[in-house]
C-alpha cells in the first residue's frame, strides 16, 4: 500500500484535482483533506483530476492536522528550510528510500504537504518524523501543489521501478541474427569490390571495419536487412542494366 497523502488547507480545487491526478499516475489513492478552503466535495477538483475519481471519490476530510495522521506511524512533511527546530531535513530521494524501508516493516506511512501559500506551521511539523526539501532554483522556488505531490510520489515509485532504461521497440519484425547481419555484410563488401569502393589495397581492411561498425552499432532488424537487400539489389541491377559490370 502506498502512503497517505496528506493536504493540509488547500485553497484551490484545482489544486486539490492535480494532486489526485498526480497520485493516481504513481498508484496512490489515500487522500486526506485538513479544513479545505473549499466546499468538499468539489466537482471542480474531479474534473481537473481528469478521471482520478477513485482518489476523489475516496477522500476524507479531517478537522485537524492531528486527527489527519492519527493512524499514521511515520509521516514526512514537505517544506521549505526549517531554521527553528531540529528535524532530520531530508531530500526527496531519501525520503522515498525511508517511507519504503518503513513500509518494509509494517508501518503505516503518510506524506504532508502544506497549504500553498504559507507551508505547514510549526506545530504542525513538529508531529513530522522528518522534513523533506524539494531542491529547486533558489531564486524561484516556489511549486505548485500539484507539482510537489507529483515530485514525491513520482520519487517514491522511481525507487522500486524495474523498467529497463532502454527497449528497442521492433515492431513485428525480430532484431536480427548475427548471422543474418553477417550474410548482408560479406555481400556488401562484393559489390563494393566489385564497383570499385574497395579497390585501394592497404585501406580495405579498415574501410570494411568501418562498415561493419556502422551495421553492428545498431540493432538491425530482420525487416531492416530485408530492406537492405532490396537496395543493393536494385543498385547492382542498375549497373548491369547500365552495362558497368
Amino acid at each position: 500500500m502506498t502512503p497517505a497523502i496528506v493536504l493540509v488547507e488547500p485553497q484551490l480545487a484545482e489544486n486539490i484535482g492535480a494532486a489526485a491526478r498526480a497520485m493516481l499516475n504513481f498508484g496512490f489513492t489515500d487522500l486526506r483533506l485538513v479544513t479545505p478552503r473549499i466546499e468538499w466535495p468539489s466537482e471542480r477538483a474531479r474534473q481537473t483530476s481528469s478521471g482520478a475519481d477513485i482518489v476523489i471519490d475516496g477522500a476524507r476530510v479531517y478537522r485537524s492536522f492531528a486527527e489527519a495522521v492519527a493512524d499514521l506511524q511515520v509521516i514526512i512533511a514537505t517544506c521549505h528550510v526549517a531554521r527553528e527546530m531540529v528535524k532530520p531535513q531530508i531530500t526527496p530521494t531519501a525520503t522515498a528510500a525511508r517511507l519504503h524501508a518503513a513500509q518494509a516493516e509494517g508501518l503505516a506511512c503518510g506524506l504532508v504537504f502544506g497549504p500553498e501559500r504559507t507551508g505547514l506551521i510549526n506545530a504542525d511539523q513538529v508531529l513530522c518524523d522528518a522534513l523533506c526539501t524539494i531542491p529547486t532554483n533558489p531564486d524561484f522556488s516556489s511549486l505548485n501543489l500539484g507539482q510537489a505531490v507529483l515530485l514525491l510520489a513520482w520519487e517514491y515509485a522511481r525507487a522500486v521501478d524495474t523498467t529497463p532504461a532502454e527497449v528497442l521497440r521492433t515492431g513485428e519484425s525480430d532484431v536480427a541474427s548475427k548471422q543474418h547481419l553477417l550474410s548482408f555484410l560479406t555481400r556488401l563488401e562484393v559489390e563494393l569490390d566489385a564497383c570499385g569502393f574497395l579497390r585501394v589495397p592497404h585501406m580495405r581492411a579498415a574501410m570494411v571495419q568501418n562498415l561493419r561498425a556502422i551495421f553492428t552499432r545498431n540493432q538491425l532488424t530482420d525487416q531492416e536487412l530485408r530492406t537492405l537487400h532490396g537496395v543493393l539489389t536494385e543498385l547492382v541491377t542498375k549497373r548491369t542494366w547500365r552495362g558497368e559490370v
